[in-house]
């Protein structure tokens, strides 16, 4: 945590220094209001204590030009004077918090712990507001998603660009979410915009903010989305959709670390990690001239590609059985499970829209189905329809005539195969199995009596 304390008394600007340096906070100190300014204009601060006497600028008028410029970092304002005009004019000129010299130095830290943890919620739940999001686990124990698990354990701690690639519903925003949540940020904020679904000037106001006055119904001041996201992370999904203009001023973002509000004439310090994602060939976007290059470079730092689910057929069972749990408990309905039969289809389905549209195939047979489990019959029609379904094993009836090898690639096999060697991997541990796998335990002691594990 950084801390500004601006007090004209050299005593005490020394005794707060070592009094939050105890705490492990960064503390930079200014002698005047002047002074703060410029420390404020130069850098970001998580909060700010503010002397309300000082030679040159006071404290009262310091926090009223913070208010000003939309700085939103909490002020705490301490005072020798014991006012309590001065403690009301405070608060109501924006100040979170009012202390009377001499006070006890634990008190002063509670409240600015206080502080900021009060603005980081109002930024958290502002952000969750203006944003949507499909918050979910990577699931599956396909030699892909494994691969992808141990990229993501790479490049969490770094601070480093990501692009993440993959076709749409393959769960992009699922492993930008799993990269925030290793990072050394996964307490900040992460906040998902999708670039592909906002009108270019809507999308500029909502990343960058705006003044009051910027534009016509620019009513008041908004944070941009860059701010709100504070020292977490930024998700910008479809990024191969921004407008040309945008993302020049992205790319100035990325190289300067700087925004600016519309309508603004202060640069706003940004600490928070960028990743991206776009389901469009991006390489070709930008060898055509339809992406700038030097922003292409600046996201393609590290990129992790999600196979689409034709690729991991694999992990079938375990999404569906964990998208079964959702459901069920979504709509207050008993858990019900895919027979053989719909597993199989399901096997040899294509799935263009992928994971999404395995939700919302599992989504529709919970609907038509009135038993514990779910039939073909509770199916769309059209998906059996599809001709995709020729390459899933065969039904249980006609097994004993197939080949071994076919009979080793049916989807019961890899399933048994998936959970036998989680459990190898934690010891036989079938709580941390379950959780890997995104089941829950009573799912995964019926599969290990099933299949005699």
């Amino acid at each position: 945590m950084k801390v500004l304390v601006v007090d004209d008394e050299k005593n005490i600007r020394d005794s707060m220094q070592k009094l939050f340096g105890l705490e492990g906070m960064e503390v930079t100190t200014a002698a005047d209001g002047l002074e703060g300014q410029r420390e404020l204009l130069a850098a970001p601060f998580d909060a700010v204590i503010l002397d309300l006497r000082m030679p040159r600028m006071g404290g009262q008028a310091l926090l009223e030009w913070i208010v000003a410029e939309g700085i939103r970092s909490p002020v705490v304002m301490i005072s020798a004077m014991g006012e309590i005009s001065d403690a009301v004019r405070a608060i109501k000129s924006g100040a979170d918090d009012y202390l009377i010299k001499p006070f006890d130095p634990d008190e002063l830290i509670r409240k600015v712990r206080a502080a900021v943890a009060n603005r980081r919620r109002d930024d958290v739940l502002e952000a969750k507001a203006r944003t949507e999001s499909r918050p979910s686990r990577l699931l599956g124990s396909s030699r892909a998603i494994e691969s992808i698990r141990a990229l993501v354990a790479r490049v969490a701690p770094t601070e480093s660009t990501v692009l993440i690639t993959g076709e749409s519903g393959t769960g992009k925003e699922v492993v930008a979410r799993e990269i925030h949540a290793a990072s050394k940020a996964s307490a900040e904020p992460f906040v998902a915009v999708n670039i592909g679904a906002m009108h270019a000037e809507l999308l500029e106001s909502e990343l960058f903010g705006h003044e009051k006055g910027a534009f016509t119904g620019a009513d008041a001041r908004k944070p941009g989305l860059f701010e709100l996201a504070g020292k977490g992370t930024l998700f910008l999904d479809e990024i191969g959709d921004m407008p040309l203009p945008l993302q020049v001023k992205l790319l100035r973002v990325l190289q300067e670390r700087r925004t600016r509000r519309l309508g603004g004439t202060r640069d706003i310090p940004i600490e928070a990690r960028i990743l991206s994602a776009t389901n469009r060939d991006i390489d070709g976007l930008a060898a055509q001239g339809k992406f700038r290059e030097d922003l292409y470079y600046r996201l393609d730092v590290v990129r992790i590609r999600i196979p689409p689910l034709r690729e991991r057929r694999e992990d079938i069972p375990i999404l569906a059985d964990h998208i079964l749990e959702k459901l069920a408990d979504r709509m207050g309905k008993p858990p019900k499970r895919a027979s053989d039969a719909v597993m199989l289809l399901l096997a040899g389905y294509d799935f263009p829209g992928n994971v999404r549209e395995l939700e919302n195939i599992l989504e529709r047979a919970m609907i038509y189905c009135e038993g514990d489990e779910i039939g073909v019959e509770d199916l769309d029609p059209a998906l059996a329809r599809t001709g995709a379904c020729s390459r899933a094993p065969q039904p249980a009836s006609q097994r004993a005539e197939m080949p071994a090898a076919e009979e080793d690639a049916s989807l019961e096999s890899l399933e048994k195969e998936a959970i036998k060697k989680t459990l190898e991997r934690f010891g036989g541990n079938r709580s941390r199995a379950a959780q890997e796998l995104g089941l829950s335990r009573r799912t995964i002691q019926y599969k290990i009596k099933r299949y005699g594990l």
